[in-house]
């Protein structure tokens, strides 16, 4: 018997086929060392700018100086406040330099050094550098988010000497032109934004003004709409408190709050979808608190 010949022809596996184009040896290197590039750039700048990474003396005592960096003045307050947590009693070395930063121009500076002297309220160290005069001070800081840290870490005293200041910090805040122009774009109003986050932007001759907010938060409302013109020191909008902040606040006038202070908590009571439980549950506990003591 014959057999049929198969009427589909074989094509051997390399037949029909085009040689693959090889990329040369300069090409794959060049490839490989942009993809490393492209890795490798932001972990640096991550590394540099994280406040967690540990410093060594030499390098703490150097960034409380680089004025040039503020964010290098800010790590390294950050790394005395862990230290101070912790109760290390080297910290104590750079405790003038803290109070110094007080009056530092850079307003992150000043709020990141106000949190830090609520660290330590009772060595000697921090007695005799004079933590709780600078903050004292600091009450009286142009920045409300400075005012406010200042008055935190005073409640951590024993001092009620910030309790407006804690209040200011349950209110919205007040966004203002800083000069006269033409609002040119805005933000959306719901629109989360974190301090120092962009509002609007204000058209004054050939300059474009940045109109920046004061905290974290919420934009509440806009009182100028794209291409209104305002005035010097007009209302643009209103900033609602992040929930970080409102904690923060409820917690202090757990222990320092006063009758009239009610009327702040009470709107943090509510059970809406932007108050978190847990705020809420704040919110109920200062206030019991509160009218225990006025009993």
């Amino acid at each position: 018997m014959s057999v049929s010949p198969d009427p589909t022809p074989q094509i051997p596996a390399e037949a029909g086929t085009r040689p693959k184009a090889r990329m040369s040896t300069r090409n794959r290197l060049l490839f490989f060392f942009t993809a490393w590039l492209i890795v490798l750039m932001p972990f640096l700048f991550w590394w540099n700018t994280w406040f967690g990474r540990q410093l060594t003396d030499k390098q703490l005592a150097e960034y409380l100086q680089d004025e040039k960096h503020p964010r290098h003045i800010q790590h390294a307050l950050v790394q005395i406040g862990e230290r101070m947590t912790r109760h290390d009693p080297s910290v104590a070395q750079w405790y003038p330099q803290v109070v110094r930063l007080a009056s530092n121009p850079v307003e992150e500076v000043r709020n990141t050094d106000a949190w830090v002297m609520g660290q330590d309220v009772v060595s000697k160290e921090a007695s005799a550098a004079g933590f709780h005069e600078a903050l004292l001070k600091m009450l009286a800081d142009s920045s409300l988010m400075v005012r406010g840290n200042a008055a935190l870490s005073l409640v951590r005293f024993g001092d009620a000497s910030g309790r407006p200041q804690i209040l200011e910090l349950l209110q919205p805040a007040t966004v203002t032109a800083p000069q006269s122009g033409k609002i040119i774009d805005t933000s959306a109003v719901g629109t989360a934004i974190r301090q120092g986050g962009i509002v609007a932007k204000l058209q004054a001759g050939a300059q474009t003004i940045e109109i920046r907010s004061p905290i974290s938060g919420r934009l509440q409302t806009l009182s100028a709409q794209t291409g209104q013109t305002v005035g010097a020191g007009s209302q643009v909008a209103t900033i609602d408190p992040g929930t970080e902040q409102v904690w923060e606040a409820l917690r202090a006038l757990y222990l320092v709050g006063q009758q009239n202070d009610i009327a702040a908590v009470v709107p943090y009571e509510r059970e809406l979808p932007n108050i978190p439980d847990h705020v809420r549950q704040q919110a109920i506990e200062t206030e019991k608190a509160i009218r225990q003591r006025e009993k």
